[in-house]
């Protein structure tokens, strides 16, 4: 059964729910990427839209509601979201977007509280129990969140609040689309216990079908389950671990400033790729990605690493270490390229690569040599023009010269694409 599919349990008690040492928040964007991309598509308001690559190889990142509505999920082929939904808009990602906005999110964050876990671009979990004399009750600072950052950034979305960090996740998953659940903490086992099993953080597709099996279908099955025999179904680990859930036991503190410690992106093909040169510039577009997105949460990172897919969906990854961090799009080219070079492939039919950046570290501080042939003005400099640029007018408005000829490329035929008689291309560093 699909999280998305529960249910909010009824209350059984009759006045408001009391937040008293509820100081846990989990604060997480509705349907984030769709949203934001909604902003520079607000026509589109209301209707099925998709966020995703536009060949039929790749896969959704993310839905409005009403996409959803037709069974579009998040991680789903393109080709099976087009047939649930042939009449949804679908929209190419907007990484540098998505990033400015979650900045502009984390930073209303930080003006509630130090605190702050962030576990993705678009959620994080907040201790408020420092902040509660100065804002108010924690119900009233997450409804402060949740006006501020639809003010602020156009985007909605919903807070769970809670005495743990378990409880306050499957709170604001089930107050989903734009709203606020609050368990307080005398309700937190009957809460818990009506849920399926499949509620329960950590558990996927696979323990779930074990869990079933068991004859165990809800939380409360099993808290009431013999401790020996959860360990002896699903191991030593997993089986305490959703027992103490079960029982709403959930010692983990918020643990602030957890950032992120690698950004990259991957392109699927629409067809397989037997050309170098085409593949050399969709490294140059990845790494301008990438750096833009390192550059954006204001970090450099000393490892670049690629990842290559082929046909048979084998893949492999490189990797290299800098001696220096670096935000520098033609660093992080030249480094994927020479890495992919040295694979030496010989009309090896590739699916999809990526471009990494991993041992990411705080920008301000850390130390960054210029390069040897980089002139007073250089690559830096011009990086953050183009990060201006895209700001102002949209990604992609100013990009390398040779990525333009991927336009014409993408109306050659599939037999031109597989094929290395074309002519050669100069070196994307042109």
């Amino acid at each position: 059964m699909s999280r998305r599919q529960f249910a909010l349990p009824q209350r059984t008690a009759q006045q408001p729910p009391d937040d008293t040492g509820c100081t846990i928040l989990h604060v997480d964007m509705d349907a984030f990427y769709a949203s934001a991309s909604l902003l520079r598509r607000p026509e589109l308001v209301g209707t099925p839209v998709i966020i995703g690559g536009g060949g039929n190889r790749g896969v959704v990142l993310s839905a409005t509601y009403e996409a959803r509505a037709f069974g579009v999920a998040s991680a789903m082929p393109m080709s099976r979201a087009r047939r649930l939904c042939p009449q949804a808009t679908v929209i190419a990602p907007d990484h540098a977007l998505y990033s400015q906005i979650s900045a502009g999110v984390m930073a209303t964050f930080a003006t509630i509280t130090p605190v702050v876990e962030p576990l993705s671009l678009d959620e994080a979990f907040l201790d408020v129990a420092g902040s509660t004399r100065r804002l108010g009750n924690p119900a009233r600072i997450g409804q402060l969140l949740r006006d501020t950052i639809h003010e602020e950034q156009g985007i909605t979305c919903s807070v769970g609040v809670a005495p743990t960090k378990f409880v306050a996740k499957l709170a604001s998953g089930l107050a989903k689309p734009d709203g606020m659940v609050v368990v307080p903490r005398e309700e937190v086992l009957g809460f818990v216990q009506q849920l399926p099993v499949g509620a329960l953080w950590g558990v996927g597709d696979r323990t779930e079908e074990t869990l079933v099996r068991l004859g165990l279908h809800t939380v409360a099955d099993i808290a009431h389950t013999p401790l020996d025999t959860l360990r002896q179904a699903l191991g030593d680990s997993a089986g305490p671990h959703l027992y103490d859930l079960a029982w709403g036991r959930d010692p983990r503190p918020v643990e602030p400033q957890r950032r992120e410690r690698s950004i990259g992106s991957d392109e699927t093909f629409e067809v397989d790729v037997d050309d170098p040169a085409y593949i050399h510039r969709q490294l140059l577009k990845l790494s301008d990605r990438t750096a833009a997105r390192v550059r954006s949460a204001a970090m450099v990172g000393r490892t670049v690493s690629i990842k290559v897919r082929f046909a048979d969906f084998t893949t492999v990854t490189r990797s290299k270490t800098l001696r220096d961090p670096t935000d520098v799009s033609r660093e992080i080219y030249d480094t994927a390229k020479a890495l992919f070079d040295a694979l030496a492939l010989h009309q090896a039919r590739i699916r999809l690569v990526g471009v990494r950046m991993e041992g990411l570290v705080e920008a301000q501080g850390a130390p960054i040599q210029g390069l040897l042939d980089e002139p007073d003005h250089g690559w830096r400099e011009a990086d953050r023009a183009v990060d201006r640029a895209s700001a102002r007018f949209g990604v992609g408005s100013v990009r390398p010269a040779s990525l333009i000829r991927d336009t014409d490329r993408a109306r050659a035929t599939p037999q031109d694409r597989r094929g290395r008689s074309q002519p050669s291309t100069p070196d994307p560093n042109g």
